[in-house]
């Protein structure tokens, strides 16, 4: 999945060698060596998070919401490119930029709420690896937890090799999600007629609420903030035409990583539209029913894709959630601790919740309320950044670019403040 981070003598010659050197190709193989930051966050677009939800809409809509789960996967390409523009542009990262920018009260508030959820975030998708293990292995719930601390850590040790072995390693993990996925639809043979679900509507208000879950969960706070520090030195350079340049090939990025993401959404929902949906079994809300029920309807091969593709997942989020929180700390306050340090610290949340034997789907949920708090401190920095002509210069977002950021902002954080309401309640 990932083929091409720059060679040592790449990162030793000028920008522009690099860029002119790579012009020179064409098709694929002039952008792969582009690639890798829009695949490390494009998992939290597809995490334990998103298999709840979609399984959900899908077991009692049916196909209804698919043109929900799109709409969402525009959104991420549009926050994700503005993310990665950042830094980009300005060689720093967004936690870094509220650092310059703001006093010293407002970095140390920023700061812990953005611990805070990616906290909260981490705590969904440890249990969500946790789970993945005992499912596919049948051990109990706590040995799914040990398996995915060491699992996540060896993961997390690569980091001392640079930080391309871990875009490797993530790309290869989000590979095996959707081709699990790519299993679970042959298998589940989904009627032609998904195609309706393309169309924009709703079924009652119930289907609105759910449409309402999959849009306002499409933003993750904590890889707003990272995708802007994995771009700000990753091919560092000045002029504002190569600038536009490698905006133009991190968009590229952004667009094939996020539509593979969108791909694995639209297949949960699908799958689960043709397995559960189409066979009465609308009641399937829950991750573990979800696995135990794939069994008899669509035999051994299903659900072991289906757990695959859930292990995967949350490994794969629960790293890119711990760098995260390094990169936010850093970025924040200038600090730094070790990542495994963070890893040991940051899972004894998740093995409370495992010992206490509270229901892993529940918790998902709760973690979402958390995050809803987090989302306007991501993106309302970022609006106002990257629409500044002293920050960005002449890239600037252009007031088109700035009126549908600030839109799609009070979307997602009406829709955000609507779900906690009904949480609450």
């Amino acid at each position: 999945m990932f083929h091409g981070p720059l060679s040592d003598k790449d990162t030793q010659a000028s920008a522009l060698e690099i860029l002119e050197r790579r012009s020179k190709k064409r098709g694929l193989a002039r952008v792969l060596p582009f690639l890798g930051p829009a695949f490390v966050v494009s998992v939290a677009y597809m995490d334990p998070g998103n298999f709840a939800t979609n399984i959900q809409s899908g077991a009692q809509f049916g196909y209804l919401l698919i043109w929900v789960v799109v709409v969402s996967s525009l959104i991420a390409m549009f926050i994700q490119s503005l993310s990665a523009k950042l830094g980009i542009v300005t060689h720093k990262s967004l936690p870094e930029m509220v650092r310059q920018e703001y006093r010293p009260g407002a970095r140390y508030f920023y700061w812990i709420q953005a611990e805070l959820a990616a906290m909260a975030t981490d705590l969904a998708e440890f249990l969500g690896a946790a789970l993945g293990f005992h499912l596919l292995l049948g051990v109990p719930l706590l040995w799914g937890g040990i398996l995915a601390a060491l699992a996540s850590i060896a993961l997390l040790l690569l980091d001392r090799y640079g930080f391309r072995p871990v875009e490797a390693a993530i790309s290869v993990l989000v590979g095996l999600i959707a081709l699990a996925y790519v299993v679970e639809l042959f298998l589940a043979h989904p009627d032609p007629g998904l195609v309706r679900g393309f169309i924009p509507r709703f079924e009652g208000s119930d289907s609105v609420l759910l449409a309402v879950g999959i849009l306002g969960a499409t933003v993750m706070p904590h890889v707003i903030y990272l995708h802007s520090a994995l771009t700000q030195q990753r091919i560092p350079v000045q002029d504002p035409a190569l600038k536009r340049r490698l905006l133009f090939f991190n968009n590229v990025d952004v667009v094939i990583a996020l539509s593979i993401a969108s791909f694995v959404n639209v297949a949960m929902l699908v799958a689960a539209a043709a397995t559960f949906h189409q066979t009465g079994r609308t009641d399937i809300a829950d991750i573990t029913t979800a696995y135990q029920t794939l069994t008899p309807l669509l035999g051994p091969l299903a659900s072991a894709a289906f757990a695959v593709a859930l292990l995967s997942s949350g490994l794969s989020s629960t790293v890119v959630g711990t760098m995260a929180g390094q990169l936010v700390m850093q970025g924040f306050v200038g600090f730094a601790i070790p990542l495994w340090v963070r890893r040991l610290v940051t899972m004894l949340p998740s093995f409370l919740v495992i010992l206490l034997g509270l229901d892993p789907t529940q918790v998902l949920v709760i973690s979402q309320v958390v995050l809803s708090f987090a989302i306007p401190f991501a993106l309302i920095p970022l609006l106002l950044f990257t629409g500044n002509r002293r920050l960005m210069g002449e890239l600037a977002n252009p007031p088109f670019t700035q009126a549908l950021g600030w839109l799609i902002a009070a979307v997602i954080t009406a829709l955000n403040l609507y779900l906690l309401v009904q949480s609450l309640t």
